[in-house]
């Protein structure tokens, strides 16, 4: 019975997000630019996909998917907002 390294699997990540360690050798300021323009992509996809609803040209579950997933979108954005005023926050109250 051969034993393989989960290791080698590939990690989950988000549509448009940079792994930590990835190449490009992006920072975190650029990582935080790229998941808000990963936001906005997905409110903008929404709005298209609500527009195309109510036209009659689209469907309904498409125009759910593209919703949920631009709501999802955004509340991973308030997260980390929320985690990084916390940080901040907590950084303030260290004694020197």
């Amino acid at each position: 019975m051969a034993i393989t390294s989960i290791g080698a699997s590939n990690p989950i990540s988000l549509p448009g997000a940079s792994s930590p360690g990835a190449a490009d050798g992006g920072d975190f300021g650029s990582s935080l630019a790229k998941l808000l323009e990963s936001v906005e992509s997905s409110a903008s996809n929404a709005n298209t996909a609500i527009a195309a609803m109510t036209d009659g040209t689209g469907d309904v579950h498409t125009a759910m998917l593209a919703l949920q997933q631009a709501e999802v979108s955004m509340q991973l954005t308030v997260q980390v907002r929320n985690k990084l005023v916390q940080a901040y926050q907590d950084l303030m109250r260290t004694p020197i």
